[in-house]
């Protein structure tokens, strides 16, 4: 990890922790699989020299809730679709990400000294499954009593003041490892859920079904910005701030092993495993967002690794 504006480390080319209540985190029937083996992280690049013009490449995993790598000149703002999506650091490397619902095409551009380049870019779209869940306690998907309630929304100005957090910093140049060994994906990304008979919000995690007590690693290198034991939905809830509002999330630990205001490298142990809130059994609900939108942390993996050799060869 470096700090922004510091020499390039690794020069790539890329369940409550929403904002609403999150669905019970319950192992999702339809989709039982081996979790793929944990990637070794990349090896060092060679040095690239930093733009000196308004250029721009991105590349990485253009799809529904994907994640990519741009560079371009340093400092330029850029945009996805005329929406704000930051500023190219000091080196001129950028990360930038896709929304469950985003269309077929992405217009992404970048700005500096009144002139513009741009770039479109095809996004896959994905299929999602539909989740029933039914004979939930009310109180754990419509609370009304006024002691929950109350509870909630302290823990979700907590959520909202980790989310907030841009740290100077790049962990995402380093790319991501998987943060826990082995285990089943028991639950997917962007899957809809109906709970109780009433739809609610897609399940944004990416779970794997690990034994209580499984180390979770960082995947990437950041800062913590929230590390809470006992929240009402997540239980042991730990966020790491990767840099240029890319924030990872770990659900229901069962020991947490980070304070607030902690720096992690990559592979660093945070935590363990644990069924701790709105769960049903030990596993890793694994989050991701990025400046309010929510991606896929199982496809960030390849994705970024896809970026780094595109970029590099260019």
């Amino acid at each position: 990890m470096r700090l922004a504006g510091g020499l390039i480390a690794l020069l790539l080319a890329a369940c409550v922790a929403a904002e609403a209540p999150a669905a019970p985190e319950t192992p999702a029937p339809q989709t039982v699989a081996d979790a793929p083996p944990s990637e070794a992280p990349p090896e060092t690049p060679p040095r690239q020299p930093v733009p000196t013009t308004l250029t721009l490449n991105c590349a990485g995993a253009f799809t529904q809730g994907g994640i990519a790598l741009c560079r371009t000149l340093p400092g330029a703002t850029l945009s996805i679709d005329g929406a704000d999506a930051g500023a190219a650091d000091a080196d001129g490397w950028a990360v930038i990400g896709f929304t469950r619902e985003h269309g077929a095409n992405a217009r992404i551009e970048a700005r500096a000294g009144g002139a513009v380049s741009a770039q479109s870019y095809e996004i896959a779209a994905r299929q999602f499954d539909i989740q029933r869940v039914d004979g939930l306690p009310p109180q754990t998907v419509t609370p009304t009593d006024p002691a929950v309630l109350a509870r909630i929304q302290r823990e979700a100005a907590l959520k909202r003041e980790g989310w907030d957090s841009f740290a100077p910093i790049e962990g995402w140049l380093d790319g991501f490892i998987r943060p826990v060994e082995g285990g089943r994906v028991s639950g997917t990304w962007g899957n809809q859920r109906v709970l109780n008979g009433v739809p609610a919000s897609p399940h944004f995690g990416y779970d794997i079904a690990v034994p209580a007590g499984t180390p979770i690693r960082a995947p990437a290198a950041g800062v913590i910005t929230l590390a809470q034991p006992d929240m009402h939905y997540e239980g042991g809830l730990v966020f790491i701030d990767h840099g240029q509002g890319l924030i990872t999330m770990y659900l229901h630990m069962s020991r947490l092993d980070v304070e607030v205001g902690d720096t992690v490298e990559q592979g660093q142990v945070i935590g363990a495993v644990g069924s701790s809130g709105r769960a049903t059994g030990p596993h890793l609900c694994w989050r991701m967002k990025w400046r309010e939108r929510q991606l896929d942390p199982s496809v960030a993996i390849e994705g970024l690794a896809q970026a780094r050799a595109a970029l590099l060869a260019n």
